[in-house]
C-alpha cells in the first residue's frame, strides 16, 4: 500500500485552471481519470488525512503511485477529454456502465444503392438511418413484417439481392408484395430510395400525415368504384395501426426525449433508458455498474450521459433529456450535448405531469434491473470468490490470483506453429488483452522449446515496459549489491560477457534490472533473441509529476496483438501489467520450461503451473508428484475453463494461417507487392503464367508498377516453380486454358 505523501505535487505546482487528471499505479496503468473546474482544489481533496476520505477513496489513492493532469481552457473540453481517456485507459476506480447485452436497432442503409431494411446490432455506420434500439430482435421483425405491406423495401442480403438479379427473378418477398423487387427492374433506384424515405419518414413518427394521406386514397378509390385498390388501402392502414400500437402513445405528439432513471445502493447502481420519438417509447437499454468511486446519482447521471452520447451526433441526441437528478455544475453536460445535437437540448428533472409519470416507470424498471442483476451476480462472485482461494491454496500462493495468463502452442504436424495467451480477471475473461504469437526460432514441432520461446518473449516485454516506467532503478542497484557480494570479481567479469543470468555487466546492465550507463540487455539462453540496446529514460512530467520518460529500443522486437492497457506516453501498451499466475497448457516439461523461461529473466514473483488434460492434473515447477483437485472443485473448473479458452484461440490464430497459406500464390512472396497491385498485373495479363513469361518492360506498362516493382516481380516468379495443372476431381482430367494453356482454376480465375 503505498503512502499518497510519497507522489503528492510540491505546493504551488498544481494550477487552478479547469482540466483533466490521471492517477497511475505502480506499474504504470491508469486506475483513475477525473475532470476538474479547478484542479489544485479537486487533487488537494485526495492528500488529505486518510480517515476522513471515503473508502473507495482511499483504496484509490493508496493504491496509486503518480497523478498526473492536462490543463484544458474549458469544462466542456474537460468533459470530452475525460470521456476520452475513460474510453482508451479502461480505469478500474471509474464508473464504467458495462452493458450485459448487445441491443439490436432496426437500420436502414441508406448509403446503399438500393437501401435495405435490416436488424443490426454493434457499432453505427455512416450513411445508414437507425431506429431503437430494442429489446429483442423479434420485435423489429415483426414491426417490419406488418410495414413491408405498406413500404416493400428491400430486406434480403447482398448475395441474394445479386443472385435474383442474374436469373431475373425475384425472391419469394417479391412475389407475395413485400417487397418491390428492385433486383428485377420492377422499380427504379429513385422510386426505391423514396419508398425507403417514407419507411423512415414513418418510424420517426410522422405518422398522421401520412395515415391521413391513405386514408383519402381509399376513399377516392371507392368513390371511383375500385374496391379492390380501395380493400388493399384499408387493409395496409390496418397493419400501420398494428404496429404504432406495438409502441404505445406515453408523451404528446412530436416529443422527442430520452429518459434516464437511476437506481443504486452502497456497491452497485443500476440505470435504465427509455428512448421516446414521436411521443412513442421507440427503444429501451440499461447498464449495471460497480460504484469504485464515492460518486452521487448527479454523477452517476453525467456518466450515464457521457457513455450514452460521447459516440453520437445530430439526431441521435433528443432535444430533451430527463433525468433524475441535473449534474452539478449543469452547464458544461448541457453546452456538451448542444454541441453534439448541432442544437439546443434541455437537460432538466421532470416536475408534474405524463413525463414525471413515465420517469416513475423507468425508474422502477432501473429497481427491477439492479434487483435481478444482483440475485444473477451473488451466485457469480461467490463462486468465483471460491475458485480463486481453492487455487491459491492448492498452489500454496500467498493470496488469489486475481490476473491469470495461460499459454497454449498449435500447429499441424509441425507446421504454422502458433501460441496464445489469454488473461482471466477476476476470474472472467478480459478479451482485450489476449494476444497472438508466431513461433520465430525455429522451425518444426517442439512444444516444450516453444513454451519456453513464448513466455519469455512476453515477460521481455512486461520488463521492457518497467524499465520504461522507471521501475528498474531500485531494482538494479540491490541486484548490483547482491551479485557483486555473491560472486565478487569473477560474478563481475562474468556478468561483463553477459554469461551469467541476472549479473550486472560491468555498464551496468542485467536482465530484469535496468543498467545505469547505457541501457542495454541480454537475455542468456533464450531461443532466438538477440541483445537489444537502449538509452535509459530522461524524467520528464505531465504537469507537474515527474514520470520517467520512455527507455530505448525493445528488448524483443515487434509486438504481437493489438495496444495493451498502457503506455509510457498514456497510450496503450503491449504486456505491461503482470499477472499472479502464469497456466500452461501441458504436463511437467511446458510447466519446467516456463519456469525456466522466468528464472532466466529473473521474475520470481509470478507463479507458474500446469494443467495436463488427460487427467486433468495440476503440476508444478520441481515437483515430482501432480497436484491433484477434487473433480467437483471450483478451482479446477475455473482452471478448466482457461484452458480451454486459450485451445479456442490458438488453434483458431492457427486455422486462420492455414488458410490463407492454402490460398497464397506465387504473387503473394513478392515483398511490398499489396492487393491492389496483384489484381492489376493478373487483369493485365490474364494468368500467372504469362506474367511469368513477360519482360520487365512489359510488366512496367501495368498501370501503378514501376520499373523497381516490375524488377521484383520477374526475379521473385523466375525462382518460383510452376505449379502443375488443375485436374478436374469428377473426370481426371486436366484442365487447360485454350489459349494459354495455363488450368483454369474452378472460381473462374486462373493459376499457373
Amino acid at each position: 500500500m503505498a503512502d499518497p505523501s510519497s507522489y503528492r505535487p510540491k505546493p504551488g505546482q498544481i494550477p487552478e485552471s479547469p482540466g483533466v487528471y490521471k492517477f497511475r499505479d505502480e506499474h504504470g496503468r491508469v486506475i483513475y481519470v477525473g475532470k476538474a473546474k479547478s484542479l489544485r482544489q479537486r487533487l488537494s481533496s485526495y492528500f488529505q488525512d486518510l480517515a476522513n476520505l471515503h473508502p473507495r477513496t482511499r483504496t484509490m489513492v493508496t493504491t496509486a503511485a503518480a497523478v498526473e493532469w492536462t490543463v484544458v481552457s474549458t469544462e466542456v473540453e474537460a468533459l470530452q477529454l475525460e470521456y476520452s481517456w475513460i474510453k482508451e485507459f479502461d480505469p478500474r476506480f471509474n464508473v464504467k456502465y458495462r452493458d450485459d447485452k448487445s441491443y439490436p436497432s432496426l437500420a436502414v442503409t441508406l448509403n446503399e444503392e438500393f437501401p435495405r431494411v435490416q436488424v443490426m446490432r454493434g457499432a453505427k455506420k455512416k450513411g445508414v438511418r437507425y431506429f431503437g434500439p430494442y429489446a429483442h430482435a423479434w420485435a423489429i421483425r415483426e414491426t417490419v413484417d406488418l410495414m413491408l405491406r405498406v413500404f416493400p423495401v428491400r430486406t434480403c442480403s447482398a448475395g441474394v439481392f445479386k443472385r435474383s438479379a442474374q436469373i431475373g427473378r425475384p425472391c419469394l418477398l417479391g412475389y407475395i408484395g413485400k417487397c418491390s423487387a428492385p433486383c428485377v427492374g420492377r422499380v427504379t433506384a429513385e422510386e426505391h430510395r423514396e419508398l425507403a424515405e417514407e419507411f423512415c419518414d414513418f418510424m420517426a413518427g410522422r405518422t398522421g400525415t401520412y395515415l391521413r394521406r391513405l386514408e383519402q386514397r381509399m376513399h377516392e378509390a371507392a368513390e371511383e368504384m375500385e374496391y379492390e385498390r380501395a380493400a388493399r388501402l384499408r387493409d395496409d392502414i390496418g397493419a400501420l395501426k398494428r404496429a404504432m400500437e406495438k409502441n404505445a402513445v406515453v408523451l404528446a405528439d412530436a416529443t422527442d426525449a430520452d429518459l434516464i432513471a437511476v437506481a443504486e445502493d452502497e456497491l452497485e447502481a443500476a440505470v435504465q433508458i427509455f428512448h421516446v420519438r414521436g411521443g412513442r417509447v421507440r427503444g429501451q437499454r440499461g447498464w449495471v455498474t460497480d460504484k469504485v468511486e464515492a460518486v452521487d446519482t448527479a454523477g452517476l447521471v453525467e456518466h450515464a450521459l457521457q457513455q450514452l452520447y460521447g459516440e453520437e451526433r445530430g439526431d441521435a441526441v433528443p432535444k430533451e433529456v430527463l433525468v433524475p437528478a441535473v449534474p452539478d455544475p449543469a452547464e458544461p453536460v448541457t453546452q456538451w450535448l448542444t454541441e453534439r445535437r448541432g442544437s439546443r437540448v434541455d437537460l432538466r428533472v421532470p416536475q408534474r405531469g405524463d413525463k414525471k409519470d413515465l420517469m416513475a416507470t423507468v425508474q422502477r424498471n432501473a429497481q427491477q434491473a439492479l434487483a435481478l442483476h444482483k440475485t444473477k451476480r451473488a451466485s457469480d462472485l461467490t463462486t468465483r470468490s471460491r475458485a480463486l482461494e481453492e487455487i491459491a491454496e492448492a498452489l500454496g500462493l500467498d493470496s488469489a490470483p486475481l490476473r491469470v495468463e495461460c499459454f497454449d502452442i498449435s500447429h499441424l504436424q509441425g507446421d504454422d506453429v502458433v501460441a496464445s495467451m489469454v488473461v482471466f480477471e477476476d476470474g472472467l475473461p478480459r478479451k482485450s488483452e489476449y494476444r497472438r504469437f508466431q513461433i520465430k526460432s525455429f522451425a518444426g514441432q517442439d512444444d516444450v522449446r516453444s513454451m519456453h520461446e513464448v513466455v519469455s518473449r512476453r515477460f521481455r516485454r512486461y520488463l521492457q515496459e518497467k524499465q520504461k516506467t522507471g521501475e528498474w532503478e531500485e531494482e538494479a542497484a540491490r541486484a548490483a549489491e547482491e551479485a557483486a557480494g555473491a560472486t565478487g570479481a569473477a560474478g563481475e567479469a562474468a556478468g561483463a560477457t553477459g554469461d551469467v543470468p541476472g549479473a550486472a555487466r560491468a555498464t551496468g546492465d542485467a536482465p530484469g534490472a535496468a543498467g545505469a550507463a547505457s541501457g542495454s540487455a541480454v537475455t542468456p539462453g533464450a531461443p532466438g533473441l538477440t541483445e537489444a540496446t537502449g538509452t535509459a529514460g530522461t524524467a520528464g512530467s505531465t504537469g507537474a509529476t515527474g514520470t520517467t520518460g520512455p527507455a530505448g529500443q525493445p528488448l524483443d522486437g515487434p509486438a504481437e496483438g493489438p495496444s495493451g492497457p498502457i503506455g509510457e506516453d498514456g497510450r496503450p501498451k503491449r504486456f505491461a501489467y503482470p499477472p499472479q499466475l502464469v497456466v500452461v497448457d501441458g504436463g511437467k516439461p511446458q510447466v519446467a520450461a516456463a519456469q525456466r523461461a522466468l528464472d532466466e529473466l529473473g521474475v520470481d514473483d509470478v507463479a507458474v503451473c500446469g494443467l495436463a488434460k488427460r487427467l486433468e492434473e495440476v503440476w508444478l515447477p520441481d515437483e515430482d508428484d501432480p497436484v491433484v483437485l477434487p473433480r467437483s472443485s471450483e478451482g479446477l473448473y475455473l482452471l478448466q475453463r482457461v484452458r480451454d479458452e486459450a485451445h479456442r484461440f490458438a488453434i483458431t490464430y492457427q486455422r486462420s494461417k492455414r488458410a490463407k497459406s492454402m490460398k497464397a500464390g506465387p504473387l503473394d512472396t513478392v515483398p511490398g507487392l499489396g492487393d491492389s497491385r496483384k489484381q492489376a498485373l493478373l487483369k493485365h495479363f490474364g494468368s500467372v503464367k504469362r506474367l511469368r513469361a513477360a519482360t520487365v518492360e512489359q510488366i512496367c506498362e501495368v498501370p501503378g508498377v514501376g520499373r523497381k516493382t516490375a524488377e521484383t516481380v520477374a526475379a521473385a516468379l523466375a525462382g518460383a516453380a510452376p505449379a502443375g495443372p488443375a485436374v478436374n476431381t469428377a473426370t481426371g482430367e486436366i484442365i487447360e486454358d485454350e489459349a494459354t494453356g495455363t488450368a483454369a482454376s474452378s472460381n473462374g480465375g486462373t493459376r499457373p
